[in-house]
């Protein structure tokens, strides 16, 4: 394909601060030329941004959250759309669908498709979903309504927990998609067909997150007065694993001293408080709650020691490579993380950080234990950490591969 127009990127809610990762590729591809508009499934709930969402030039047009709120803006949308050649065809798709998943959500994304073909941006040639569940949904049947290609980034709970009749159909229906890992890769490339899926690592702006310049500290946990710094950036979520994590942290020796950091909000962040009350380690557990980037970046570089015990939730959830190691292997900062689906990409364990068993509250105690220990073996996998983040997840070459999806340069 070439570039003639613009694209629409149909995300689930912007700006987030849990998904910079989605800000960074639109940033990037800016700069490269591509003209975007951003839709938006949802208002913003954070109350603070990242710099980076400042700097992005894209218009933001909000669909109705929830269609009972905005009554006339989907009244209009479908009396256009039952206007439209194409209407049968898009009912008639997402009712197959509604049938199958007979839920108030499937109804909001045919309203919100409605809505949008209606309120179109002006000059917009195709469609882009970020996620492949709900921002694809109406992408898609948006699609059906109004002829545009339709394209999709997939990335991690959209890719596991979406039935896999819907991930075909969709797969078949958009022109191409993209997917970040390689896990993600070999479990859709199943369900669709073999020119479809390509996989395209998020990477690392080294720009937003340039290595360090001064030497890590030598703090080994014999010293109450200087204890550890374990940091952990992530929403309290069941498949980040905290419950798992406090517990390996209940378990370490006396002797050891430690304090933890946690950065990010999250709907299980009060179950955690009262957990770290009730087993009296308030002293030792600090809980930052969102920040923007540059306390982030402070954050990791005041670290001794970072740690994500993700796991596979009940529902199917789970992370796929998450940039939150990323970004702190490029402050050279050493990783103790677990063995669920992308993370062993990014991480070898015992060379560029260490990994164990996802829910072995045992196994991440001692390497825990071990690294807190050890500030020689936290400078060199940290070191190897970062290379490995500068030549294989740099941001540049997963851009470049993704404009020219999108035509630039073709």
């Amino acid at each position: 394909m070439s570039v003639s127009g613009k694209i629409a990127f149909i995300l689930k809610g912007y700006p987030r601060l849990s998904e910079t990762f989605i800000a960074q590729e639109i940033l990037a591809l800016e700069r490269r030329g591509l003209a975007i508009e951003i839709i938006s499934l949802r208002h913003p709930t954070d109350r603070l941004t990242h710099p980076l969402h400042a700097a992005i030039r894209a218009a933001v047009l909000y669909l109705p959250e929830y269609l009972y709120q905005e009554p006339l803006r989907v009244l209009k949308g479908w009396v256009a759309g039952r206007r439209r050649p194409s209407y049968r065809a898009a009912r008639a798709a997402w009712l197959r669908d509604l049938v199958r998943n007979p839920t108030l959500n499937r109804i909001r994304r045919f309203g919100q498709a409605l809505v949008l073909a209606r309120e179109m941006p002006p000059g917009i040639t195709h469609l882009h979903a970020h996620f492949l569940h709900t921002p694809a949904s109406v992408a898609r049947y948006c699609s059906v309504l109004t002829g545009l290609p339709w394209t999709c980034s997939a990335h991690a709970k959209d890719v596991w927990t979406s039935p896999g009749w819907e991930k075909t159909e969709k797969l078949y229906s958009c022109r191409w998609a993209v997917t970040c890992n390689a896990a993600n890769h070999n479990h859709l490339a199943h369900l669709a067909p073999s020119d479809r899926i390509e996989l395209i690592y998020h990477g690392l702006d080294a720009e937003r997150f340039p290595p360090r310049d001064d030497a890590p500290s030598a703090r080994d946990g014999s010293d109450p007065g200087a204890p550890v710094m374990v940091l952990s950036v992530g929403r309290a979520v069941e498949k980040k694993g905290y419950d798992d994590l406090l517990a390996a942290l209940e378990r370490l020796p006396a002797a050891i001293h430690w304090r933890f950091v946690h950065i990010g909000g999250g709907p299980l962040l009060g179950r955690l408080k009262r957990r770290v009350l009730a087993a009296g380690l308030a002293g030792r557990v600090e809980w930052l709650g969102p920040r923007q980037q540059d306390d982030v970046l402070g954050s990791y570089r005041s670290a001794d020691l970072f740690v994500l015990a993700s796991r596979i939730a009940r529902s199917g959830d789970r992370d796929g490579l998450p940039n939150v190691l990323l970004e702190a292997l490029s402050q050279s900062l050493a990783c103790v993380a677990t063995r669920v689906s992308a993370i062993p990409e990014l991480i070898e364990d015992g060379v560029s950080g260490r990994l164990v068993p996802p829910g072995d509250v045992e196994a991440l105690s001692i390497a825990l234990a071990d690294l807190i220990r050890r500030p020689d073996l936290r400078t060199a996998l940290g070191a190897a950490g970062a290379h490995a983040v500068r030549e294989r997840f740099s941001l540049d070459a997963g851009i470049e591969r993704l404009a020219r999806k999108f035509g630039l340069g073709a």
